[in-house]
């Protein structure tokens, strides 16, 4: 081991979420000095409100639907998670005591449901190997001063070391601290930043009265299908009963971005949900070329012709009721009125009195509620960043930069993001461990690998 050290450590991980956790204690384990930088007042706090604060860890998925979700950019990470992946994970955590569990669509939590648990493990962890940590010590900026030295400048001092691992997140959540501090530090740095976006996101829609009119209303078995074009040019004939977006295997035609099934929830403003968020960054993106519109299919589970005769046959039954009365059967009582004006229907008609027009508008309605998609909400209300530091320049089997030497990356700092269920978690702690292990070799002799 190195003897003549003047630096104030080996290694400065700057960003105390998951990523950096990981990188400052696997680099710490290795036998390197690490210094921690944390501009909040705690470190973790990402952590500690993921997964609705019960902290969604990884998936049960297989690797390669694990790398799907992801996106093109998943490929980016094949050699990391042969490295570290969900099994090297759990074990992790099963060192400290902390026990998991797998949940619906794979998705595996603590089995206490608390994330404070997450966040005490990694404390241990660091406290075991010896990593100092700042708190309350943003980064101002990080510079190269020599051929061996970065510095590190925060409001208070400098600090000196010989690599620096830059795990600063996204820029969503800057409660948490994830502010976009790290795409400027990087970009001074010399390193080109892909445009950033809003992932995992609700929607705004120009119908906000409608949206509005229906705050509040959980819908389950719905499916939403995200189409180029405005709303009521989309002929739904090409509404289909396949997923399309990512983790998906068919790839969708144009005009057709996504399609999801499952839960959503109308707002104030819009639309949102697991489905909603799943499909907002190809939203996103796809705004950035023209009008995007939503369709929901209310009834996805039966064809519209057998909705029509399932119509007809409870107009025949309860022909002397109201037209608001019947369609209690169909939808939740506060999206009844709403439907019914968008079909121009009286809402004080008679089931009876229905005609075969005014039944087919209901039909259309209920298996394609239109929306025109006018914008996500900003960026600091996303979960996850979408863009960052470009892949092209990092070296995706040891994190480190190929642009400055001694320079490493993790976590959402990069262009890295997938759907929910555990994986951007996963990889956050893959590259945290990756970027820490490669720093550490860079700065150390030859050490044992973790068992």
């Amino acid at each position: 081991m190195k003897t003549k050290r003047k630096e104030d450590a080996d290694i400065i991980v700057v960003g105390g979420g998951a990523s950096g956790l990981m990188a400052a204690g696997r680099a710490a384990q290795c036998g390197a000095r690490v210094l921690l930088l944390e501009k909040t007042s705690a470190i973790g706090k990402k952590i500690l409100v993921s997964g609705k604060t019960r902290c969604n860890l990884t998936n049960s998925n297989d690797l390669n639907n694990f790398i799907d979700m992801y996106g093109p950019n998943g490929l980016f990470l094949h050699s990391v998670f042969h490295r570290f992946f969900r099994f090297e994970l759990l074990t992790f955590f099963e060192r400290y005591n902390l026990k998991t569990k797998t949940e619906q669509g794979g998705r595996i939590f603590p089995v206490t449901d608390d994330a404070r648990d997450i966040v005490r493990v990694f404390q241990k962890y660091l406290l075991n190997f010896g990593v100092r940590i700042m708190l309350r010590s943003p980064v101002e900026f990080v510079e190269r001063k020599d051929r061996s030295i970065f510095r590190v400048k925060t409001a208070e001092r400098e600090y000196a070391s010989q690599c620096v691992i830059l795990a600063t997140g996204g820029s969503s959540w800057p409660e948490t601290g994830s502010s976009g501090d790290g795409f400027k530090l990087a970009a001074k740095m010399g390193h080109s930043i892909v445009k950033l976006r809003p992932a995992l996101v609700p929607l705004i829609v120009y119908e906000q009265k409608l949206a509005a009119s229906m705050q509040g209303v959980s819908l389950r078995n719905v499916r939403a299908t995200a189409f180029a074009g405005k709303a009521e040019d989309i002929d739904t004939k090409l509404i289909s009963d396949i997923s399309y977006g990512r983790g998906q295997k068919k790839k969708p035609k144009a005009p057709l971005i996504e399609s999801r099934f499952g839960e959503m929830i109308f707002t104030h403003f819009g639309l949102g949900g697991p489905i909603i968020l799943l499909m907002s960054l190809g939203v996103v993106d796809a705004l950035q070329k023209g009008p995007v519109s939503v369709l929901i299919d209310l009834k996805p589970a039966v064809t519209k012709q057998q909705l029509g005769r399932r119509l007809q046959k409870d107009f025949d039954t309860h022909g002397k009721k109201k037209i608001i009365s019947v369609m209690k059967d169909y939808l939740p009582s506060k999206m009844i009125e709403p439907v019914i004006d968008l079909t121009g229907i009286d809402r004080e008609k008679l089931a009876h009195q229905i005609t075969a027009y005014e039944r087919q508008k209901i039909v259309e309605t209920l298996k394609a509620l239109r929306f025109n998609i006018k914008e996500s909400l900003p960026l600091k209300n996303a979960i996850i960043t979408a863009g960052g530091v470009a892949l092209d320049e990092i070296d995706p089997r040891t994190m480190a930069s190929k642009i400055v030497p001694g320079l490493f990356f993790c976590g959402e700092v990069m262009d890295i993001d997938a759907d929910t269920g555990g994986y951007n978690l996963q990889a956050a702690f893959s590259t945290g461990y990756v970027a820490g292990e490669s720093a550490a070799e860079q700065v150390m002799l030859p050490h044992e690998k973790m068992p």
